[in-house]
Order: structure tokens, then C-alpha cells, then sequence
């Protein structure tokens, strides 16, 4: 669980305007982790993202999988992105056939899978999102929530180790952001890494394993989301506090101490929980 499985190491881009996106920028993500990546716009997260499956090239420093350098002849991509899979911000960037299934469907079948064998991964693939019945649904009739988990059973169907995800939450009401948390809660408790960009302090804080802020292209902070989001000049720079920890912090100055055994709560649900043990110990008392 702790071997690095993606590692970017001194890793520089600048694009043909000029500018700049990564700047000598080192991480590494572990193996089975939930890592959220932080910054403002134009701090470098898609810029990273397409340089973790090969879809862009360090103009300096290396990219490299389980130890290895990415090899980016077309059999060598082929198989980072196998193992990769990316589902980008805007879903109709990615959608691009009639039917839900023939979507999810184009994936498997470029890797010369046998019919059978592709019609089960995609099968499951849309099991696993909670879209299965909407198999023959044209993709144009489908809601913008709907669009997002049938990129992400078109990067399922791949059956990929890593699932690194560009602002999954964007645009969504908080039921479908609740929907697709379950689905990635799914796909981690069966083993896979995921990345995800996001702009959300709260949930970063509730849901990932290690936090990275990234500042004008270089990386700010890495750690665990008590560790990083803590810590002033983070917060500075992010411009907020996790809700979840300002309310833990200001119950503590009056006395309330929600620790159990060491540990902060970091989401609502531990937030609540904690009060009522809190209360049901006072009243025991």
C-alpha cells in the first residue's frame, strides 16, 4: 500500500505561448492512496493530470510508473493508458459515440478484446457507476451528472489501476456529488488509486488519504489533509479553512475536545457523530 505507483520528478511544462505550467515539480502518489490535488486556476492541476497518462511530456524532468520511465511510443502508451485512466472536467469533451454502452464500449474493444470479454467489462463497468440502466440511452439525452459517471465507466471498462479525475464535482448539485463519492468510495474500497482535482476544501479534507497544493506550478504542500490544510501559509494561499476543522477548533476554545484517541473528525457525518459521543458522555457523567 505505501509503494509509489506514479511518481513526477522534477517535472517542468511550458506550452508554445510561453507559459509556464509546472515548474520543477516532484510527487510522488502511493499505491491504493485517495489523493485530492489543490490550487487555484492555473496553478498547474490539469497540467499535471495529462502528464500522469502521457498525454503531455515534460519539457524537463521524468514521469514514471511503478519505477519506470513512461515510454511514449504508441504500443507504450497504449498501455499507460490501460493502466491510467483519465475522465476529464467537461464530460462532452470525452462522450463521443450514440449509445451509453457503444461509449463505454470503445475502450475495451481498442484493446482487441474479444466481444464477450468487452461486453462484460462494460457491463460492470456501468454496474459499478449506477448506470446500467441507462445501457441504450442516447448519451445526448443524459443529465450532466449522468455524462460524468459514464466517463468514468468508460475509464472502468479499461480496468485500469490509477483513475486520476479533472474537477469531478463541477457542475453538480450536492446529491450528485453525493452519488459520485459513493462511486469512488466503491472503487477505492476494491483497490484503486484515484486523483482527483478539486476546489473543494470540505471534501478534500473528509475524503482524501494526502492533500497537494499546487502554486503557480510548483508544489506547495503534500501530506495528509490535518497535516497540509492546517497550516496557515496553505490557508493563505487557498483563502479558507475546512468548515469541518474551523468548527472542531472553535468548540475546543470552549472546552469541547472531540478527539477520540488522537483523531479529528474531518467529515460532517464524524463531525456529528463526535458531538453526540460528546454529549452522551456529559450527560453520563
Amino acid at each position: 500500500m505505501n509503494d509509489a505507483i506514479l511518481k513526477l520528478e522534477d517535472v517542468s511544462y511550458r506550452y508554445a505561448d510561453g507559459t509556464r505550467a509546472l515548474d520543477a515539480c516532484s510527487l510522488t502518489i502511493r499505491r491504493g492512496t485517495r489523493t485530492a490535488v489543490l490550487g487555484a486556476n492555473g496553478a498547474g492541476k490539469t497540467t499535471m493530470f495529462l502528464h500522469l497518462n502521457g498525454i503531455l511530456r515534460p519539457s524537463a524532468g521524468q514521469v514514471y510508473r511503478e519505477g519506470m520511465p513512461l515510454d511514449y511510443s504508441r504500443g507504450g502508451l497504449r498501455n499507460l493508458r490501460s493502466k491510467v485512466g483519465m475522465v476529464f472536467q467537461n464530460p462532452d469533451s470525452q462522450l463521443f459515440s450514440a449509445s451509453v454502452r457503444e461509449d463505454v464500449s470503445f475502450g475495451p474493444m481498442n484493446l482487441g478484446l474479444e466481444e464477450a470479454v468487452a461486453r462484460k467489462r462494460v457491463e460492470e463497468a456501468l454496474l459499478a457507476v449506477g448506470m446500467a440502466e441507462f445501457a441504450d440511452r442516447p448519451v445526448h439525452n443524459l443529465s450532466y451528472g449522468q455524462k460524468k459517471r459514464v466517463c468514468i465507466a468508460g475509464v472502468l471498462a479499461m480496468q485500469p489501476e490509477i483513475v486520476v479525475l479533472d474537477e469531478p464535482m463541477a457542475g453538480l448539485d450536492a446529491v450528485m456529488q453525493e452519488e459520485l463519492t459513493t462511486v469512488l468510495e466503491r472503487l477505492h474500497a476494491a483497490g484503486m488509486t484515484i486523483v482527483i482535482a478539486t476546489h473543494d476544501l470540505d471534501f478534500a479534507y473528509g475524503w482524501a488519504d494526502e492533500v497537494v497544493v499546487l502554486q503557480s506550478g510548483r508544489l506547495l504542500a503534500h501530506g495528509t489533509p490535518a497535516e497540509v490544510l492546517m497550516r496557515p501559509e496553505v490557508q493563505g494561499k487557498l483563502g479558507a479553512t475546512p468548515l469541518v476543522a474551523e468548527i472542531t477548533r472553535s468548540l475546543s476554545l470552549i472546552g469541547i475536545d472531540l478527539r477520540d484517541n488522537g483523531y479529528l473528525p474531518r467529515s460532517k457525518n464524524e463531525l456529528l457523530k463526535a458531538i453526540a459521543a460528546q454529549t452522551r458522555q456529559e450527560d453520563s457523567l
